[in-house]
């Protein structure tokens, strides 16, 4: 055969060949890998989370919300910062089970129609989104409008240690308030929609209950 030598397995073209191979191969992942690392990696990254003091426990009452201001997101200032509406739990009307997690009631601002803020109006007792007229009653279900499940709620605890009130990550709510990981805005938990609409790989471990 042309270009090889009496006894040789592999011939010079083939051997030249397979090493234009090798070097497109490895150039190729060397581009690859980094961008679907960059593409990937936050799916698999959790989201760390911090619980925030918001007050003595004596700051929180029954019959109104107190609005505390929190950091969401670490290191990026102003930008990072939400509002939560806190109050303490009333056993007549908050008929879900009770756990060390919400001896208070933290509500987020943020609306489940398209997460525009909502404000706490305590003369009619609810919840109004002014973007889209979005309307949730005392305990932050929803009373009328587009919003597709009640408003977010954040863990809650009563640190011994400082007597505190503390604030934990967010989890969102179905109609009877049974609780799942963080949904977006406009993610409905009740029936198939729990199927439909998973949770992010990104999003913070829960406390464990």
């Amino acid at each position: 055969m042309p270009g090889a030598f009496e006894g040789e397995t592999v011939t010079r073209r083939r051997f030249m060949t397979a090493v234009t191979h090798g070097a497109g191969g490895i150039t190729a992942a060397a581009f690859t890998l980094p961008v679907l690392g960059f593409a990937l990696g936050p799916l698999f990254s959790r989201e760390p989370f911090q619980w925030q003091p918001i007050g003595s426990p004596t700051d929180f009452t029954k019959d109104t919300y107190v609005t505390r201001v929190i950091t969401l997101v670490q290191g990026i200032g102003e930008a990072g910062k939400s509002i939560a509406y806190v109050r303490a739990r009333d056993p007549s009307i908050d008929t879900e089970p009770q756990d060390q997690y919400n001896h208070f009631i933290a509500l987020s601002s943020r609306c489940m129609h398209l997460g525009c803020p909502v404000r706490f109006v305590g003369a009619a007792a609810r919840f109004i989104c002014p973007c889209h007229g979005g309307v949730y009653d005392f305990r932050g279900l929803v009373a009328g409008g587009p919003p597709v499940r009640p408003l977010d709620r954040f863990y809650t605890r009563l640190n011994s240690t400082t007597g505190l009130v503390e604030l934990g990550p967010r989890y969102s709510v179905n109609n009877e308030l049974r609780r799942f990981s963080p949904r977006d805005p406009g993610e409905p938990l009740d029936g198939i929609g729990q199927y439909l609409y998973p949770k992010r790989f990104s999003t913070s471990v829960l406390p464990k209950q």
